[in-house]
């Protein structure tokens, strides 16, 4: 099973921004598609983005465009989600997975334990 580790969650008022971070505990994510998931308080997981390691494409759910930017950075080991314009329906724990067929498709079997994002006044 890979490691991953999230980080960059916490309380935020609603309009402003984040950065999430996932980097691997001990292997490369250049050699996996990584996406990011979120759970909020009494729903279903949902999937938020996904970017996958061969050309480095990327793929959001219909809803989150615009608001959520997936990067990712191997010089450092890490794949970032940049949200903007947060909302309080933005607060769920956010949790990235690895990918081991590359191309941002099921299943995820690796996932970090993840942040947690919190949007209040």
């Amino acid at each position: 099973q890979l490691q991953l580790v999230e980080s960059g969650g916490g309380l935020v008022q609603p309009g402003g921004s984040l950065r999430l971070s996932c980097v691997g505990n001990g292997f490369s994510l250049d050699n996996y598609a990584i996406a990011w998931f979120r759970q909020a308080p009494g729903k279903e997981r949902e999937a938020v983005s996904c970017i996958r390691n061969d050309d480095g494409d990327t793929y959001y759910t219909d809803s989150m465009k615009g608001r959520f930017q997936i990067s990712r950075d191997n010089a450092k080991n890490t794949v970032y989600l940049q949200i903007h314009r947060l909302t309080p329906e933005d607060t769920a724990v956010y949790y990235c997975a690895a990918d081991h067929t590359g191309l941002c498709a099921p299943p995820d079997d690796d996932w970090g334990q993840g942040t947690q994002v919190t949007v209040t006044s």
